[in-house]
């Protein structure tokens, strides 16, 4: 099956050699998303802030692939610390509704930013 590689408009474009988003079929990957702004620019050093701006990079992948918040059937989020897990959860739940995709949330040692986050989708009919 082939598969599509989009730039979504609003997101940096990658400075190592990945896709921000790869269609095959009804299917749609985005590669982990993080808190810089267009310009690759960190927008904060705040977790909830990182979140919402990593979340709205993540919008801008799916619209780009013709999919919204509701088509994401998993998600997968990664912190410098759990302890930040409160505050990401709290943004979170300004993006996605129930029913809630699939999620994994883990620890991971993340350089320079606090919080990425990868999503799958399926596209609407």
């Amino acid at each position: 099956m082939p598969r599509e590689a989009l730039q979504p408009d609003g997101v940096a474009v990658p400075k190592p050699p990945y896709s921000p988003v790869v269609v095959t079929g009804d299917l749609v990957y985005t590669a982990g998303q993080a808190p810089f702004d267009v310009d690759g620019k960190l927008v904060s050093d705040d977790v909830a802030e990182q979140t919402r701006q990593t979340l709205q990079n993540l919008g801008a992948c799916l619209a780009a692939a013709g999919c919204g918040f509701e088509d994401v059937v998993k998600v997968n989020a990664y912190l410098t610390s759990l302890d930040d897990f409160p505050a990401y959860n709290e943004v979170y739940l300004e993006f996605f509704d129930a029913p809630y995709p699939a999620r994994t949330t883990v620890q991971a040692g993340l350089v320079g930013f606090k919080v990425e986050i990868e999503a799958v989708a399926r596209k609407p009919s």
